[in-house]
């Protein structure tokens, strides 16, 4: 197993940062690349352990630690540098979407999964699943007063939830049932900032329990905030010149320009610089200031989705959703980007590990839509059997199966060693999104199809179609 600190939202990892490394988390499908930058200005893209959509990232205990959305029983990855990272189990694999470290304890929530929306790790490596205070869909945690906070964008009046231990959780009333994306602590004050509402996007508790609305300085769909050099920043990804807002004590908020009309995703405070990113832009996906009011945009080198930035270890890393090889860049001072090397830019979709392999599969690419690595961290294109959109591979009695959602008569390939695949007969031409083995059988599932969207295996290699109990996509 390999070993992941993430920090559950940007904001959190200013203030948990103890040796200097800036990272920027994105939505990383499964290119398996992220950036890092010592100084925020100029980056350097690094590869990460598998390209699952990447979500969170946090630093402590001298680990960083990162949380996806996307795996099989690998949601997790850590890192001591932030350049070589090593893939961890997670307690389930729900949608994880923000990770956090505080009193000794990593915590991350969750925006999927029954009772089970929490885990917690005293070392980022093993992992246990907590009871949620209820099955809201958790977007962001914190930690500030000698109290877990953490707040959804799902639910009726308890959009927000509280720990002292990250452990025992219990529900909060909000105050408004507003889409709430992103919550930090500074000056002794809880912040949240929302996307949706009239006028109300922020709201502000003094212990995390008793929450008030304030006036947002605009309507914008907020999507990320810090806390740093004595100031509130929030970013947004609406709004026209003015996605940035700011203020001393979290009450009253000011509109400032942004350095331009980006989706930005995630703001973070260090080495006397705040750092932005974003998911849109062409050439201008990261904005730097001295003082969260004046913004300067920076030279990166990819246009990918960037999601998420964090600094730790004297060094800026951000990771995205969408790239060629390079979903990861990396930076010694927030200013100068270098991007790091994927085996190769196709549509990477599924990963799984057997066989002291990761291997993984993709939706585009002539003739290599497959991909494995011993370690998570160097891989090597193979030969796919077809050029099927292929959307899920699983692992099971001693063999690699894949599935697609393309291909007449062959929408299944198999391997024993994930190096060579043979085109195997699907039971019939379904859009086969996930595939599973347990018990002795293969089960795959399908988006399409009537009355069919099951079929199953002994082998891998002989299909039978089933009956599905709905024909739900």
């Amino acid at each position: 197993m390999k070993k992941i600190y993430v920090i559950n939202s940007i904001q959190n990892l200013s203030k948990k940062i103890q040796s200097g490394l800036f990272f920027i988390l994105s939505f990383l499908l499964i290119t398996g690349n992220f950036a890092q930058a010592q100084t925020g200005v100029t980056w350097t893209t690094q590869i990460t352990g598998l390209d699952n959509s990447w979500r969170s990232i946090a630093y402590g205990n001298g680990l960083f630690v990162a949380v996806a959305i996307t795996g099989t029983g690998n949601r997790l990855m850590t890192s001591a540098d932030g350049i070589v990272w090593t893939i961890r189990s997670s307690a389930a694999d729900n949608s994880w979407t923000s990770v956090v470290y505080a009193n000794g304890l990593f915590v991350a929530v969750a925006n999927s999964g029954t009772g089970n929306r929490v885990m917690t790790s005293p070392d980022g490596m093993t992992w246990t699943i907590r009871s949620s205070a209820a099955d809201n869909q958790w977007t962001s945690v914190t930690y500030g007063n000698s109290l877990f906070v953490a707040v959804a964008n799902t639910g009726t009046g308890n959009r927000v939830m509280t720990s002292a231990d990250g452990m025992t959780w219990t529900i909060r009333s909000s105050a408004a049932d507003n889409f709430w994306t992103s919550v930090v602590y500074g000056n002794g004050l809880f912040v949240a900032v929302a996307q949706t509402g009239t006028g109300n996007r922020v709201m502000t508790s003094p212990d995390g329990m008793t929450w008030t609305i304030r006036s947002s300085a605009a309507d914008n769909s907020w999507t990320s905030v810090i806390y740093g050099n004595s100031l509130f920043v929030a970013v947004a990804n609406t709004g026209t010149g003015n996605r940035v807002m700011t203020s001393p004590d979290g009450i009253v908020w000011t509109i400032h320009s942004s350095a331009a009309n980006n989706s930005w995703t995630s703001v973070t405070y260090a080495n006397s610089l705040f750092v932005a990113v974003a998911s849109t832009g062409a050439g201008n996906r990261v904005m730097t200031s001295p003082d969260g009011i004046t913004w300067t945009i920076v030279n990166h080198l990819a246009d990918n989705q960037w999601t998420s930035v964090v600094y730790g270890n004297s060094l800026f890393v951000a990771v995205a959703s969408s790239g060629t090889g390079n979903r990861v860049m990396t930076s010694p001072d927030g200013i100068t980007w270098t991007i790091r090397s994927s085996a190769a830019d196709n549509s990477w979709t599924s990963v799984v590990y057997g066989n002291g392999l990761f291997v993984a599969v993709a939706q585009t690419g002539t003739g290599n839509r497959v991909m494995t690595s011993p370690d998570g961290i160097t891989w090597t294109i193979r030969s796919s059997a077809a050029d099927n959109n292929w959307y899920a591979v699983g692992y099971g009695n001693g063999l690699f199966v894949a599935v697609a959602t393309s291909g007449t008569g062959n929408r299944v390939m198999t391997s024993p060693d994930g190096v060579t695949w043979t085109i195997r007969s699907s039971a019939a031409d379904n859009n086969w999104r996930s595939i599973v083995y347990g018990n002795g059988l293969f089960v795959a599932v399908a988006s399409t199809g009537v009355g069919n969207r099951v079929m199953t295996s002994p082998d891998g290699m002989t299909w039978t179609i089933r009956s599905s109990a709905a024909d739900n996509s």
